[in-house]
């Protein structure tokens, strides 16, 4: 008799978190729990009930949030086995109940909780064989099949093989912050095999907690009460699917090992050094609104691995963020906003934050688009996080253009070819199918592609509307023009056409993010790396005026320093985006574009003429002096900032210029934008290992960004939080392992 297989629906909701301490309670005997509840878009959600529960201290409390999505429970004794209870009353979200929250004495603990949707998912119960003709739960193995699109849906920190072991019934976290027990054995006694390579060693059978999370493409949770082949002990076998690429190698004993190749690439970066004023007065360079770094860096923190060094661009991570400048004002695109403050990490340096702001475009006035998709559907884009990615990602947007809007789509492998010709949004199901019916395989001839995504761009060209190519790979280029100085000479050929360049990083393991950084800089575009449905989201919907309208093009900056204030200075980030101090008039250079809505933040550490602080000396010149200061020198301005822009379809730049005074106020009284964009700095000099980074630390950043979370409706700033939790923790757990050494 074949077994009997019975099918049961399942529904699991996912959450985010933030945890940590804010602020100190008046009362130091009780503390206080704080929070805010946001629905999967990131919007706060009012009226949600909020229960919490202590049994060691007999408390039951209830409350409402209110318009802001908040909740707050006061005067709490300590307690360290509380439950919080959120019921949504309305929408497709179910109860989230979160266990093991420490009340502390004299403090506010944070709880903010972001809901998923409901998904509903297929348990496959399979019966032994027997004369029952229904399965005995109790006596049979579960399996729990998690797809490939499902695992996608999950919140970042659910991508890691061991949360979702959480999501199995039977698999708990007796600790609350440690691998998880599958039906009462220890962690390390569940087995796990992943592309071949077991979680217990080949040779010797050894617990390996260090399994490469990128190669997830589908799991396969089974929980029994088996015998010792299934593990060590009672407990779970998991089987995980992968698609990287990879090797087998013998053993020499008739078994064999697949070995892992990590091909990702990114251009050395040194830091920005200390510049003085009086030698160098000026510092030039061009603005950049990528945001890449940002969501690569969290890709690697929520996979259990500190970031490579030069794949933190701080600018990038800092402008990932929005701001809350003020609007732009008379005839000029966007609105400049500075602020002088003391530096958290070196307290006798000032921080100068310099931020733009781009004008907004409702999206009705927004002028029609003709919009070329380009698709890298090679080989090495079949993977869950890179094709499959890439067309949930585009339809999602196509969802949200305009009907008089127009979609072509061109992709390419081992040639290039128009997979959907010029197409009115109006008729959106034929897009949305042409984007369906995507395969991956083949080579990668992405200069084709590109000569022919231009092509089809400026045979439609819109004189008064938005001309854009969309490129989504992972950059992998191998055929034809791939190198990446031919790619830049094409590229920059095209963006001569007045068609701008959009590129999507997608996926891991053989991200060339050296390559599309550099593309995207000489295409007059921006680059965007999508690691999840929630970053498409982001990305390509909540900025999506941003990322579809150039407002502004080839915007420089020149700041000229005081030197009779100012004795040194560095640019914090920009590192690849510096030119010439005759660059900035020469309406030739190349710079970077502003979109609708955009901000742009740029930090500059200072040190004052009356620091006591001296840099090493410079020989005496032979054949000149330095300059005499002027008067305005003497009139109290730090220093002058200097913008040059141009219209999206001009040639000749416009200037504007200010000038700034220091009026002395410490970081404590600074802005909210400025101290949340000192703490990204300061998480980002850390992972960077940055050399002036003085005294910044992981707890800086966390005490800046703890309070300067602002509104923050969609939670970006809060999940910043989480990803300086997770880095602390990787560097302390690396900084164990150097010492076991």
């Amino acid at each position: 008799m074949s077994p009997l297989k019975t099918a049961v629906a399942v529904s699991f909701l996912l959450h985010l978190m933030v945890v940590g301490p804010a602020t100190i309670d008046h009362d130091k005997n009780t503390g206080t729990l704080k929070g805010m509840i946001t629905d999967p878009q990131g919007v706060v959600v009012q009226g949600v009930k909020v229960s919490l529960a202590c049994a060691s201290s007999k408390i039951n409390l209830e409350t409402l949030t209110d318009t802001q999505g908040a909740y707050r429970f006061e005067n709490l004794p300590p307690a360290a086995d509380c439950v919080l209870e959120v019921s949504p009353a309305a929408g497709n979200y179910s109860t989230v109940t979160q266990q093991r929250i420490v009340i502390r004495a004299g403090t506010t603990t944070v709880e903010s909780i972001q809901l998923f949707d409901s998904v509903e998912e297929t348990v496959i119960v399979s019966a032994k064989q027997t004369d029952r003709r229904v399965a005995d739960l109790e006596e049979v193995g579960q399996v729990t099949e998690f797809s490939a699109e499902y695992i996608e849906g999950l919140p970042l920190l659910g991508h890691n093989y061991q949360d979702i072991l959480h999501l199995a019934s039977g698999g708990t976290d007796s600790a609350g912050n440690s691998p998880p027990n599958v039906l009462g054995a220890r962690a390390e006694y569940f087995r796990a095999i992943i592309e071949g390579i077991s979680n217990q060693g080949v040779v010797g059978g050894a617990f390996v907690s260090n399994l490469n999370n990128d190669t997830i493409e589908a799991v396969e949770i089974i929980q029994t009460d088996g015998d010792e082949s299934l593990g060590r002990a009672s407990g779970s076998f998991m089987k995980i699917k992968g698609n990287v690429a990879h090797i087998t190698m013998p053993l020499g004993d008739g078994r064999s090992v697949r070995v892992t190749f990590n091909t990702e690439s990114y251009e050395r970066k040194t830091d920005n050094p200390f510049r003085a004023a009086l030698l160098h007065p000026l510092s030039t360079f061009s603005i950049d609104v990528d945001t890449a770094s940002y969501s690569n860096v969290r890709r690697f923190l929520a996979q259990g691995n500190l970031p490579p060094l030069d794949a933190v661009r701080i600018e990038e991570m800092i402008n990932y963020f929005d701001y809350d400048y003020p609007a732009p004002q008379g005839d000029h695109p966007f609105s400049i906003d500075i602020e002088a403050t003391g530096c958290p990490w070196a307290p006798q340096h000032r921080l100068v934050r310099v931020g733009l702001k781009g004008d907004e475009l409702a999206g009705q006035n927004r002028p029609p688009a003709n919009l070329v998709f380009l698709l890298d559907v090679s080989g090495s884009m079949d993977h869950p996080k890179k094709l499959p990615l890439v067309k949930r990602s585009l339809k999602m947007l196509v969802n949200h253009l305009n009907p008089s809007d127009t979609v072509a789509m061109v992709v390419y492998a081992g040639a290039a070819g128009l997979a959907l010709p010029p197409t009115s949004v109006a008729s959106k199901e034929v897009i949305l199918d042409a984007i369906e019916s995507l395969d991956a395989g083949g080579s990668t001839a992405g200069g084709a592609g590109l000569r022919l995504a231009y092509k089809i761009a400026r045979a439609n060209y819109l004189q008064d509307g938005i001309n854009r190519v969309i490129l989504a790979t992972d950059g992998d280029f191998n055929v034809g023009v791939s190198s990446t100085g031919a790619m830049i000479r094409l590229i920059e050929q095209e963006a001569r056409s007045g068609v701008f360049f959009t590129v999507l990083g997608f996926g891991m393991g053989n991200l060339k993010d050296d390559k599309l950084e550099k593309i995207a800089d000489k295409g007059n575009g921006h680059y965007a790396y999508i690691d999840s449905l929630l970053e498409a989201r982001k990305v390509l919907v909540e900025e999506l005026g941003a990322t579809l309208v150039t407002i502004a093009k080839d915007v420089k900056i020149q700041v000229e320093f005081n030197p009779a204030l100012v004795q040194s200075y560095r640019l914090i980030g920009y590192e690849n985006r510096l030119l010439r101090s005759e660059d900035f008039n020469d309406d030739t250079k190349d710079a970077g574009e502003i979109g609708a809505g955009h901000t742009v933040t740029v930090l500059y550490e200072i040190v004052p003429t009356t620091s006591g602080i001296s840099l090493p000396a410079e020989d005496e010149l032979k054949y000149q002096r330095p300059s005499l200061l002027t008067d305005a020198a003497l009139q109290g301005e730090l220093l002058t900032v200097k913008i040059r822009y141009k219209d999206p379809d001009g040639n000749t730049s416009r200037l504007l210029e200010i000038g700034v005074i220091d009026g002395g106020g410490d970081m404590a009284s600074a802005s909210t934008d400025t101290r949340f964009a000192a703490a990204v700095a300061c998480l980002g000099m850390v992972l960077r290992d940055a050399p002036d980074r003085g005294t910044a630390s992981m707890d800086e950043a966390e005490r800046l960004a703890l309070a300067a979370l602002g509104d923050d409706l969609r939670g970006h700033r809060a999940n910043f939080l989480e990803m300086i939790r997770m880095a602390r923790s990787l560097t302390e757990v690396s900084r164990v392992s150097e010492n076991q050494q």
